[in-house]
């Protein structure tokens, strides 16, 4: 987990569009992205399901003033041929990014809950580390979003459907299934509240990751 900013997005994608999909994300679109001044590092996710190709994609950034800043602007005001047959054919498109308000732990997992939440936490730092103490929990990252920079009306938003919009990301990163559940059990009992108004607690496994040095070939 890098830098002071994040962007986190969902997405459905049908049966038929998988293949194309895949190959615009780790072929294409999260090089454009992380070669984008401000942006650091991607990773992709796949919900650990049957019924739905679901994906999350975080983005790890400098700073939220990234979201609005001139370089990413001028991508998203100029998408690729790929990316123009792409975005209109994700659906369920949720987006926001702002600030990490609180991060604990080492190193990543591979097997993440990624949450929507609409209450953030009183004390973050403190519910982060209380997560990230329990077994098999690698790393905890809360984030604020900032609804005026995820905003911005650019060419790109304008080709997808719909978008949806949350308050914060509670980000739990775990070395199984069986120790994610465990911190979800945790977070019942000390933040009720912030539960009670998150999305589907969803499993998702690793999929893809990249970062800037990477990408420029360092």
């Amino acid at each position: 987990m890098r830098g002071a900013g994040f962007l986190a997005i969902w997405s459905d994608v049908e049966a038929h569009d998988l293949t194309d999909y895949r190959h615009w994300l780790t072929r294409e679109h999260t090089t454009e992205r992380v070669t984008t001044r401000g942006f650091l590092a991607s990773r992709v996710f796949r919900a650990a399901r049957d019924d739905i190709n679901r994906f999350f994609i975080l983005y790890e950034l400098e700073a939220p003033e990234v979201l609005d800043g001139e370089a990413y602007l001028a991508r998203l005001n100029a998408p690729t041929p790929w990316s123009q047959r792409i975005m209109p054919k994700l659906g369920n498109f949720i987006r926001g990014g702002g600030v990490t308000v609180a991060r604990a732990g080492r190193g990543e997992g591979a097997t993440i809950v990624a949450l929507r939440v609409e209450t953030l936490p009183a004390a973050p730092q403190e519910l982060a580390e209380m997560l990230v103490a329990c077994d098999g929990v690698a790393a905890v990252q809360i984030g604020a979003t900032d609804e005026a920079r995820t905003s911005v009306r650019t060419t790109e938003k304008g080709m997808r459907k719909e978008e949806g919009f949350f308050a914060g990301l509670l980000l739990v990163e775990g070395l199984d299934v069986g120790s994610l559940q465990g911190a979800l059990s945790q977070l019942r009992t000390i933040a009720p509240d912030v539960l009670s108004r998150a999305s589907e607690a969803e499993i998702y496994q690793g999929m893809f990751a990249i970062d800037a040095r990477i990408a420029d070939g360092a």
